[in-house]
């Protein structure tokens, strides 16, 4: 099967340091992204949250830092407590003046086709428009 990789780009309201802290810094994370104890952008940094399904359940995500480029990029790899499958997550951000482009890529999700509805690719690319497009977006257009 051929890797299924989502890739969401977005034109951001706000200067590259702005968008960098709200991917990096917990306490930012926790108002835009999800829940999570503990956050720290460095390779090896293992983290975990807990995301709900489309039927109510809920699925605990297991990510590990893999890639820090300070105001450039971020990769974690992603997996589901007691599932099979594993996949990376890439924040990339380039400045444009006072905005910032991001490129998401979430690749490897061939890897969860087997696991249900709630982790076909439609699945995650409506979860990160929501993420990306809505709740970031909304997040640093705010006066936070």
């Amino acid at each position: 099967m051929p890797d299924t990789a989502l890739v969401t780009e977005r034109i951001l309201n706000a200067p590259l340091e702005k968008v960098w802290n709200a991917i990096t810094k917990k306490e930012e994370m926790d108002k835009w992204y999800f829940k999570i104890a503990a956050f720290s952008p460095e390779p090896g940094f293992e983290f975990r949250f807990v995301g709900q399904g489309s039927q109510g359940e809920t699925f605990v995500h297991l990510c590990e830092v893999k890639e820090v480029i300070p105001l450039k990029k971020l990769s974690y790899s992603w997996r589901y407590e007691g599932l099979p499958g594993e996949s990376l997550v890439t924040f990339e951000l380039t400045p444009d003046g006072d905005q910032t482009k991001l490129r998401l890529t979430h690749s490897g999700l061939e890897s969860f086709a087997g696991n249900g509805p709630d982790f076909q690719v439609e699945s995650f690319t409506g979860g990160w428009q929501h993420i990306i497009g809505k709740s970031l977006t909304e997040y640093l257009e705010s006066a936070h």
